[in-house]
């Protein structure tokens, strides 16, 4: 029996993501505003005619990037939601997981702060943008709403406050980070050993 053929609309997604993939790694390293669709496409496999006939301009490949980028983020704890059967366990293993996921991907976590930042001067990154902060936000209310349960309590803030909290924490962690480097880390850590119990009764 032959394999069956991908779809054109297949094959067509599948080179989007492709140019994704290329276009975050210059996009975490320089930034939003100084990456321009040109020298995305000169940093890539990909020539700017490609680039440009996937994407209309620089803004749809960067909205298609981020979004391509954080669907895969959002389920990062996930598993020491489902794995922690204490609380102790549960702040042990997020603290880590945060240090990690700053150690092995600042670029794109950088990228993710300048872009939230843009959207509020430029309209068109400001409707996914903020629906991509909704995910990140539920994310985290999952570590927490766990954390109550494994506790026998219930959450004392709401997501939102909850989600603002170890965002800001994880932020300044993450500028530290990109200034004095691993140190920083075991500060974050001890940060949240210490915020959690707080975000519950």
């Amino acid at each position: 029996m032959p394999p069956a053929r991908s779809r054109p609309a297949d094959k067509f997604d599948r080179r989007r993501d492709e140019l994704a993939e290329s276009a975050l790694l210059t996009l975490g390293e320089l930034g939003y505003a100084r990456a321009s669709l040109r020298e995305i496409a000169g940093n890539s496999p990909f020539s700017h005619g490609v680039v440009h006939y996937y994407f209309s301009d620089k803004t749809e490949l960067v909205i298609y990037s981020v979004r391509h980028y954080k669907a895969r983020c959002v389920t990062r704890y996930d598993a020491v939601v489902a794995e922690s059967t204490t609380p102790g366990e549960l702040v042990e293993a997020f603290a880590a997981k945060l240090a990690q996921t700053i150690r092995d991907e600042a670029p794109m976590h950088r990228l993710w702060y300048d872009l939230r930042t843009q959207s509020m001067f430029e309209e068109s990154l400001r409707e996914a943008i903020t629906e991509i902060d909704a995910t990140l936000e539920a994310m985290i209310w999952r570590v927490i709403d766990r954390y109550a349960t494994l506790g026998d309590a219930r959450p004392a803030v709401t997501p939102a406050a909850a989600y603002a909290m170890l965002d800001g924490l994880f932020h300044q962690a993450l500028l530290a980070y990109t200034i004095t480097g691993e140190a920083v880390l075991d500060g974050l850590a001890a940060q949240v050993r210490a915020v959690l119990p707080l975000l519950v009764r």
